[in-house]
């Protein structure tokens, strides 16, 4: 769809005049679901410094290359590495579109050569080792490589094992798929492919099934942190549209033969509550065949018989309390199978092995293992010189690309203030951006930070809107490859 005919659509859709729509439909609309308005030390003008330094970077994704490119402007005189193993780059956004039928895998690679900077040194290895007391890095092929500053991007890794009897080759087989499955190296998104011939052998099956004998898809969501946390729901919702009648195959109306249940810790689909109201209140109820099953944690899967074992947490009054007039609550756990026809998986997450097993991970705490940097700062809570940019930060927020787009701004002002021996002055306020796909053609753009809902636009955030959908489908893949990856938005 070209620009002019998003413009068109959005005036007719919102109701927007043609000045309101171009307003939007500016760098900056699209912007929003990179990372929304710019960062604090963007609106000065970038920092620079003609100071000399060895910088390393340690990952070739998302984070890695952008702060390369910012890093390569910004201290034009500094030695600069990237130490990273993926020849290919994968536009992970792009897989919930592929599962919908929208992309190909085609669609979201490029050769990482073409997106690295000119002037810094890839080194194609892997770092197995970080010993920051002594500020080397070791690579399994390459030996150490020492640096003067550090900027771990490794991003994180799927636990598929976590789960008892569940494997990553299982993916596309016996029912079962995971949107995230990637291989970063190789270049594959295997998850996309498989959950897009997922999403049309439900079909299939529902076609065959009826409204009193209907077949059973299953939802989960993991109880660790994990990346784009919306991803788990953006699935469940696109998948029953497409039953439907939906999407790029179309077709006659079977969802109701499909029992769907969503599976996940807590009791809440959306952490802040405009956006839960929404969710509860009218996306839910628009497919009708949707049980929440709330903390209802993966545990185990059988995938020859199609069963899935799960830990129920619940509370049971106990005694009473008269001084306090109330009961105590005690938590109890409890098995519980589920048989399945289909069951999309998505996989514990933790922080990559090296920097978990290294001084740079947090100790302790529901954030072991993750990089131990202040939420504001970005900077290592024992190691100044050492700073974290993605999904592999153990803060409170964080885990997607538009909050990849605001730490690279805190991170280039505050890096550059640490090598001329400075006070750090960017802070990161938590910005997070999650593109909620309710349906196809509608997306509810849920954006917020460490205060609360932090809306880029004088529209509400929490109604599903065909805009951010186009704007998602259409523009973020080439401001990402074109702006985002070259550092400059």
């Amino acid at each position: 769809m070209k620009s002019g005919e998003i413009i068109e659509d959005l005036m007719k859709r919102e109701g927007m005049s043609r000045r309101d729509a171009l307003k939007i439909m500016g760098l900056g609309g699209a912007a929003a679901m990179l990372g929304g308005r710019p960062a604090a030390a963007e609106e000065g003008g970038s920092p620079s410094s003609g100071a000399k330094a060895r910088i390393v970077i340690v990952g070739g994704g998302t984070g890695g290359v952008l702060i390369a490119a910012r890093l390569r402007r910004a201290a034009p005189k500094a030695e600069i590495t990237i130490i990273a193993p993926n020849d290919i780059h994968l536009y992970q956004p792009g897989q919930v579109f592929m599962a919908a039928g929208l992309y190909t895998e085609a669609d979201i690679r490029k050769p990482n050569a073409d997106l690295m900077p000119d002037g810094v040194k890839w080194i194609k290895d892997e770092v197995h080792t970080f010993d920051p007391d002594a500020n080397v890095v070791e690579t399994a092929k390459n030996g150490k490589v020492a640096y003067d500053f550090l900027v771990v991007a490794t991003g994180l890794q799927y636990d598929y094992e976590g789960i008892e009897g569940m494997r990553p080759d299982l993916v596309g087989k016996h029912g079962i798929s995971s949107v995230y499955l990637n291989d970063p190296v190789k270049g594959t998104a295997k998850g996309g492919v498989a959950t897009w011939e997922w999403f049309k052998q439900l079909r299939a099956a529902a076609e065959k099934a009826s409204e009193t004998s209907p077949i059973t898809a299953i939802y989960t969501q993991p109880d660790t942190p994990i990346k784009c946390g919306g991803a788990p729901q953006k699935i469940l919702y696109l998948s029953d549209d497409f039953l439907r009648g939906n999407g790029p195959v179309g077709g006659s109306d079977v969802h109701r033969n499909v029992r769907a249940l969503f599976c996940k810790k807590g009791t809440k689909l959306f952490g802040l509550p405009d956006y839960n109201k929404t969710l509860v209140d009218e996306v839910t109820p628009m497919y009708g065949n949707i049980t929440d099953k709330w903390n209802h944690i993966l545990r185990k899967i059988d995938p020859e018989k199609r069963i899935a074992t799960f830990e129920h947490i619940y509370q049971v009054k106990g005694e009473y309390d008269p001084d306090l007039e109330e009961y105590d609550m005690i938590t109890k756990r409890e098995s519980v199978e589920i048989g399945y026809d289909f069951i999309h998986v998505v996989p514990p997450m933790k922080a990559v092995d090296a920097v978990a097993n290294s001084p740079l991970g947090w100790p302790k705490g529901t954030a072991k293992g993750w990089l131990a940097c202040d939420r504001y700062t970005l900077q290592h809570m024992k190691y100044k010189n050492v700073f974290g940019i993605g999904d592999i930060l153990g803060i409170p927020l964080g885990k997607t690309g538009g909050s990849a787009r605001h730490h690279g701004p805190v991170i280039q002002e505050n890096l550059i203030a640490a090598m001329e021996g400075k006070d750090l002055p960017a802070k990161f306020d938590g910005y997070t951006v999650c593109p909620l796909k309710t349906q196809y053609g509608k997306i509810m753009l849920a954006e917020f930070n460490y205060d609360g809902p932090a809306p880029s636009f004088p529209l509400d955030p929490a109604k599903p809107r065909w805009i951010w959908w186009a704007f998602d489908l259409y523009m973020l893949k080439p401001m990402y490859w074109n702006l985002m990856m070259r550092g400059l938005m």
